[in-house]
């Protein structure tokens, strides 16, 4: 293992860990999304700020610290925006989240924690080559995609997407199911899918998987990526999956593309939101009936009474075990179990 290096996650499938490579400045005209490159951790930011290592467990920062990340585009409604694009020369760095995905930002929320500032070193290279997410991707054959979906959507992000996909998915293992999970669009974080894997999932995938470190691209760019997970998917002969859609399909991260996509596969949505109003926003703007609205929305009897009054909706907080006897019958009557 290259021990002068700290892989994050971005890098998890680059086969870096254990592979000779080079570090070399490049043009900045040569740069692209996906682009492994090689850092120096400069300021360490908030101390909430931390690293998310290439097997998904956590680092504090340390100054001088040399990492290998992947650039990237975030635009994030709660925390931070920003793009390798907004680079100028000579100016550090940000990883815009602890996976590694680095950028400049441009806009942060006030509650947001302050990023870490690095340095480029140079891009990753490789048989004379720049390494990239892309070209370190494994082919998959194609497959058609015909396991029944529960879906996962959120009026924002930390909506409380990922607790609910992990509750579902305990769920569906008590009830004897092979549940394969994904998150299917939104910014590098693997702790989101590594959390539905701990509560039972038998394979777990992300956009990282298909080679992107965040699905801020264009349609164009996703869908290929979108069709590579619903393959490692279908190879890992499921009974059902649990999808979750990073963000909200609002915001630029092809939520909608993928929610279209797959739509004709959902049998059941739980809608996680932040607030009543957001749920209400989300039906009106995609058409969609969820089957339940779940989330920091249901946290009181006054909250589940309002999405009720105000949208005909079944709401439950699914942090109340009360409730999972409810979601248990819901699951079973929606994949017809």
């Amino acid at each position: 293992m290259q021990y002068q290096f700290t892989f994050t996650s971005l890098a998890r499938n680059s086969g870096l860990t254990d592979g000779d490579f080079g570090t070399r400045p490049i043009p900045f005209s040569q740069w692209a999304t996906g682009d492994f490159i090689a850092v120096e951790l400069m300021k360490p930011g908030s101390a909430s700020a931390r690293i998310e290592l290439h097997n998904g467990r956590m680092m504090d920062p340390l100054k001088g610290e040399r990492l290998i990340g992947a650039l990237g585009v975030r635009h994030a409604t709660l925390e931070i925006t920003g793009s390798w694009k907004a680079v100028k020369h000579h100016e550090r760095f940000h990883l815009m989240t602890a996976a590694g995905l680095i950028g400049r930002v441009t806009s942060a929320s006030t509650f947001s924690p302050i990023p870490i500032e690095v340095e480029y070193l140079g891009h990753v290279i490789r048989q004379g080559a720049k390494c990239t997410m892309q070209n370190t991707t494994v082919p998959v054959p194609a497959r058609p995609f015909n396991l029944p979906v529960v879906l996962m959507v959120g009026t924002s992000m930390s909506a409380g997407k990922t607790t609910t996909a992990r509750i579902v998915t305990r769920e569906l293992r008590s009830m004897g199911l092979r549940v394969i999970g994904a998150k299917v669009t939104g910014a590098g974080r693997y702790r989101d899918i590594l959390a539905v894997r701990d509560a039972g999932a038998a394979a777990v995938f992300d956009f990282v998987d298909a080679g992107l470190p965040s699905t801020v691209c264009s349609r164009e760019e996703f869908i290929p990526a979108l069709e590579h997970m619903l393959s490692l998917m279908m190879r890992e002969k499921g009974d059902v999956a649990v999808i979750e859609i990073g963000a909200s399909p609002l915001e630029p991260y092809n939520g909608d593309v993928a929610i279209d996509y797959i739509r004709e596969n959902i049998q059941c949505i739980m809608l996680c939101a932040s607030d009543p109003y957001a749920v209400y926003g989300v039906m009106k703007s995609f058409g969609l009936q969820p089957d339940l609205v779940s989330g920091p929305a249901t946290n009181t009897i006054a909250a589940v009474e309002l999405v009720e009054k105000l949208c005909g909706l079944r709401a439950l907080n699914l942090l109340n075990p009360k409730n999972r006897p409810a979601l248990r019958q819901l699951l079973k009557n929606r994949l017809k179990l």
